[in-house]
């Protein structure tokens, strides 16, 4: 199984940081946000990783390369021409991925105590991907049904649905999608498009499960004040 990390957004919410550098490479504890991700990877034995680039994809590449991939074969999906959101990059990405096999897919800024082993084993115990969700509070959430599988997603400051309602879950951006998943890929006509309401789409025919990880813990490094919250988190982590 190969794992891929999404790192071309354009980090607005992280501004002036991302001014003159791209957010993959935002520094936490003397590690930037890739390092963080790809050493929690390889710790479980994902080495073969694909990384997606668009802001300063130049400086992303150079640090893989200077780092010598932090350990791992990392392959780049170069989209400086054109960022494609999280699902139009996956597809893209695809050509570097093996089409028989599922793919861990994860967000470089988001950091969390998820045990990867048990995220993996639950996948290859059930051949039925998996989206990491927790019962934290937002205002858009997931819907799952009894036995755990997406059948919706609402927004309730909204009043938004679309399929059904059913238990509400927030998305934690990480997943492990299955060979017949990402075959539906190939099948949507937008190049760009985010894979939410792509999952919204194929729920009918391929089953989405919810894994909510125990004693789940995650933070979204998504705004320059909250750099100094995520050191703080990111050292937390490096002692378990």
């Amino acid at each position: 199984m190969k794992a891929m990390i999404f790192a071309a957004g354009l980090g607005t919410r992280l501004k002036p940081l991302t001014d003159s550098m791209p957010k993959a490479l935002v520094p936490l504890g003397g590690k930037s946000l890739l390092e963080w991700q790809v050493e929690k990877l390889r710790e479980v034995g994902f080495t073969d990783i694909v990384v997606n680039v668009h802001h300063f994809p130049d400086m992303i590449i150079h640090a893989i390369q200077e780092h010598e991939g932090w350990g791992c074969n990392i392959q780049v999906s170069d989209e400086r021409d054109c960022l494609l959101e999280t699902g139009g990059g996956l597809r893209k990405a695809s050509v570097l991925l093996p089409g028989d096999e599922a793919v861990l897919v994860c967000n470089v800024d988001i950091l969390s105590n998820i045990d990867l082993r048990a995220l993996t084993d639950s996948y290859l115990r059930t051949g039925v991907s998996q989206l990491v969700v927790s019962e934290r509070e937002t205002q858009r959430y997931l819907c799952f049904d009894g036995e755990n599988r997406l059948c919706g997603w609402t927004n309730i400051a909204t009043g938004e649905q679309k399929g059904r309602d059913g238990r509400h879950l927030a998305f934690s951006g990480m997943q492990i999608l299955s060979p017949e998943v990402l075959k539906h890929l190939s099948e949507v006509k937008e190049d760009k498009f985010s894979l939410i309401p792509f999952y919204l789409g194929i729920m009918g025919s391929v089953e989405l499960q919810a894994y909510v990880p125990h004693d789940y813990k995650m933070m979204d490094v998504g705004k320059i004040d909250q750099i100094k919250q995520a050191e703080q988190f990111a050292a937390m982590l490096a002692k378990r």
